[in-house]
């Protein structure tokens, strides 16, 4: 186990912060809370932290990572040529659940970058994340706090769950806010180009801030980038260790996984089945567990819940396991960019058998 300091998610307790930036400060990695998932924390300009970082998750170094900073000041400390329209945007969405992808300065580690131009970059909006860069007072280059490839962690167990020992310190500030990663926008290409999909949806970037973002194959979770920009882009990602199959949402599912089901038990498999609660009859009538991510008409709901119900699989009897899509509206874009990559790319459509 560990070292784990529990502390008051909206109210840590400052020496308790400062007991953590000791272990930064000296080149050690921490696993910290934000509002979206737990990151695994480096200071941003101590190269061999940040590979250590990659050491312990088993991450591809071609992979970049986010850099978090607590003040605008610290934003034109790792970037340049930052325009006041882009600025005017940030002070909209930040602090919060949204990575912005800008050219970098000399001063930043390749190791964060994956040798890249180019540096993604976000204002958390977690008391204790901002607590911890603050006292650092450099930027916090972090990932998420899991085994690469494994389902995001979104509680402090969750972390110890996947790196035990490896990690020098774990910041337990109980279950994060959001439970899906920021969402990442490239503001360097005209239009922008949504790499990652998260809680602040295209939507409400072209209703409140006016941008209007390109969207990609492989932000919808369809293949993936040539080169990535920032995480998520490429690899299989938020997978259990059990195989999953993605079936798409369309008129009728209820049908279309009771059938697929069937099939599937016919065959031999032990199914479990993830989904919303509208379905969890389902569990019942075919003798299956069911694993539910929340209600359907709460979609905030289920992506807080999306990676515990991941990891749940893996604590099941089943072989392989049904997971059922939503709509693409609102942050369903980053709930089915999750599951896609989870399923890695073993997706159906209703009504088609698998294979």
């Amino acid at each position: 186990m560990p070292k784990t300091i529990r502390v008051d998610p909206l109210a840590p307790d400052p020496e308790k912060i400062a007991e953590a930036v000791e272990v930064l400060s000296k080149g050690g990695i921490v696993a910290f809370p934000t509002e979206t998932v737990y990151g695994l924390g480096a200071d941003a300009y101590n190269p061999r932290a940040i590979r250590r970082i990659f050491e312990v998750k088993g991450r591809p170094m071609d992979n970049p990572v986010i850099l978090h900073i607590s003040s605008f000041n610290m934003l034109f400390e790792v970037v340049e040529d930052v325009s006041s329209d882009i600025i005017d945007i940030l002070r909209v969405l930040w602090p919060g659940p949204f990575t912005v992808v800008l050219k970098k300065r000399p001063s930043i580690p390749d190791e964060a970058t994956a040798k890249l131009p180019l540096v993604a970059v976000r204002m958390p909006a977690h008391p204790v994340a901002l607590a911890l860069i603050e006292k650092l007072g450099r930027p916090i280059a972090a990932p998420s706090a899991n085994r690469s490839g494994r389902p995001s962690p979104t509680t402090a167990e969750h972390v110890i769950e996947d790196l035990g020992d490896s990690v020098d310190l774990v910041i337990d500030g109980g279950e994060t806010f959001l439970g899906v990663e920021s969402t990442v926008v490239d503001l360097t290409r005209k239009p922008p180009i949504l790499l990652r999909p998260g809680p602040v949806d295209p939507e409400y970037l072209e209703r409140v801030v006016g941008i209007k973002v390109s969207i990609p194959d492989f932000a919808r979770g369809l293949g993936e980038a040539e080169k990535a920009l920032a995480p998520g882009m490429r690899y299989r990602h938020y997978a259990p260790d059990k195989k999953l199959i993605l079936i798409e949402d369309a008129p009728g599912i209820a049908r279309c996984v009771e059938d697929l089901a069937k099939d599937l038990i016919g065959k031999g498999y032990k199914l479990c089945i993830v989904g919303y609660d509208e379905l969890s009859y389902l569990g019942d009538l075919l003798g299956v567990e069911y694993i539910s991510m929340g209600s359907k008409g709460n979609k905030f709901e289920i992506a807080k819940n999306l990676f515990k119900a991941l990891r749940s699989v893996d604590k099941t009897n089943a072989d392989l396991c049904i997971a059922v899509g939503i709509d693409e509206k609102g942050i369903g874009l980053a709930i089915m960019n999750r599951l896609r990559k989870a399923s890695g790319g073993n997706i159906i459509k209703c009504g088609d058998p698998y294979p």
